[in-house]
């Protein structure tokens, strides 16, 4: 049977006063109420991170991705303007020439943005529902008194996930390729291994390539017996240029801007709020991203 492998950030095999967690509705994460609410009770957060499919844990929610700043920390490497003295700072939804970009770390120098990296983040997207399997669990925990529930199950869209988000990554790559800088694609292992399978992926570098503008970085989720949610490892890394991700979906395009722009734009969203510190187990308040009001279940 189907089951939900976290729930507002802690695993389901957690103990924990879960009357509390299922009554605050926080993501951990972020700090903020979870997004994902019910269409026929938006007060109702599902709060679904991570479900089983078909046994193993996938996670179906973005923002699960930023624990502990781990995925940013990945990309630092890809920053060769960066200087010791400079800062770091995280930056959400950036806009760019194809679209807006999930975060920008970006290598600061007093008042002046010296390097970059974009990172987009995707997880799968569902079909279905996962609400009876949320509402199992906390029958099981005791939150709630038992109920008949629906049959209904959930899936997950491999084909729709794959496809959307390299299109997403070749309308934005070229303004990247142009500037001489990095866009970073952050998944889960296993939709990286789906799309090597599915797509032509051949040209991929595998380990990536630091010179490549396009890097994929594809995460699994280790065991943590004992602790409050399951672990994030860098497992996978690939990558290409533009034209690999032409051959990889047929496809053409064009977005450029100036690389002067682009500084001075990043420069004006830099603050103290902003600061990342790579050492530390966490993410800036502001780095909080908005998904659309989509993102809900019957």
């Amino acid at each position: 049977m189907k089951q939900v492998v976290e729930l507002f950030g802690t695993r389901a095999d957690a103990d924990g006063d879960w009357s509390q967690i299922v009554a605050d509705q926080v993501c951990p994460f972020d700090h903020k109420k979870c997004y994902k609410t019910r269409k026929s009770n938006p007060e109702i957060s599902i709060g679904t991170c991570t479900v089983q499919y078909p046994v193993e844990p996938i996670m179906i929610c973005p923002k699960r991705m930023i624990d502990g700043g781990k995925i940013f920390r990945d990309v630092l490497h890809l920053l060769p303007r960066h200087e010791p003295g400079n800062d770091y700072h995280l930056i959400p939804e950036f806009s760019v020439p194809g679209g807006s970009i999930d975060f920008v770390v970006a290598s600061v120098k007093g008042n002046d943005v010296v390097d970059f990296v974009g990172v987009e983040l995707q997880t799968l997207d569902t079909t279905g529902t996962v609400w009876p399997a949320r509402q199992r669990l906390l029958i099981e925990k005791g939150v709630i008194d038992p109920e008949p529930l629906e049959a209904k199950s959930y899936g997950m869209n491999w084909k729709m996930t794959a496809k959307t988000i390299l299109v997403q990554m070749h309308h934005k790559a070229e303004t990247f390729a142009n500037l001489d800088r990095h866009l970073v694609l952050v998944v889960q292992d296993r939709l990286v291994s789906y799309m090597q399978n599915e797509f032509d992926f051949d040209h991929f570098s595998n380990p990536a390539v630091s010179a490549d503008t396009v890097q994929i970085h594809g995460y699994g989720m280790p065991d943590r017996p004992g602790t409050e949610r399951l672990g994030l490892a860098l497992s996978t890394r690939i990558s290409t240029d533009v034209a690999g991700i032409e051959r990889s979906l047929g496809l053409r395009g064009s977005a450029v801007l100036e690389e002067e722009s682009i500084l001075g734009a990043l420069a004006d969203k830099v603050s103290e709020s902003t600061l990342f510190n790579p050492l530390v187990s966490d993410v800036p308040a502001s780095a909080s991203l908005t998904f659309p009001a989509a993102e809900v279940e019957d």
